[in-house]
């Protein structure tokens, strides 16, 4: 566990085309409503220009206390998350996180469409990469701070270098496994278990 208090307030950040919608958000989401009711809960939909989002995500955590609150994130979340843990000096939660967004999302410029609405479509603009590029962080501050599930047959990122990312932070490395982590529900209790819940 990162520290002996349990969070009181946790932000969840999903992925590129995803959105609250997304399978692990809804399984968390339905975890703190059944278990933890009384700790605020936020999962915004997150704008595509990672400038915004940064802005929306911090703009919305600015009155919550940085010494119980906690943060999730999800592949192109789990870097935003980085962004968060590092500003805030909270604990984080990263699955299968996102190492260099701005390199590997520069072939998805044009026209994208949701994930989970494929009707809703959305434009990732070439500024969007600079966007991503200037939320990059050197090494964290405190690796004991970070939780990473990661794993090994993610079809989208390199585990290495999602491991490598994060020297000295709590790993759970996963034999297989998918970069959506279908079998989330089995790792929820380490993951909520890490921020005290």
């Amino acid at each position: 566990m990162a520290s002996g208090t349990p969070v009181t307030h946790l932000l969840y950040l999903h992925g590129f085309r995803s959105s609250p919608q997304s399978a692990k958000a809804r399984q968390v989401a339905a975890r703190m409503a059944q278990r933890h009711p009384e700790v605020v809960w936020w999962c915004p939909q997150l704008p595509p220009s990672p400038r915004t989002a940064a802005q929306l995500m911090l703009q919305g955590i600015a009155g919550w206390p940085q010494h119980t609150m906690g943060v999730i994130g999800s592949s192109l979340g789990g870097f935003y998350a980085t962004h968060v843990a590092e500003t805030t000096g909270c604990p984080a939660v990263l699955l299968n996180p996102a190492v260099d967004p701005a390199r590997d999302l520069a072939k998805y410029i044009g026209e994208q469409a949701s994930w989970h609405a494929p009707e809703e479509r959305f434009f990732f603009a070439p500024a969007f990469v600079d966007e991503l590029r200037a939320l990059q962080h050197g090494p964290v501050a405190d690796p004991q701070r970070y939780f990473a599930v990661i794993a090994k047959g993610d079809e989208v990122l390199d585990w290495r270098e999602m491991a490598d990312r994060y020297p000295g932070a709590h790993h759970k490395l996963l034999e297989g496994g998918d970069h959506a982590l279908s079998d989330f529900d089995a790792h929820i209790g380490e993951v909520l278990g890490f921020l005290g819940l």
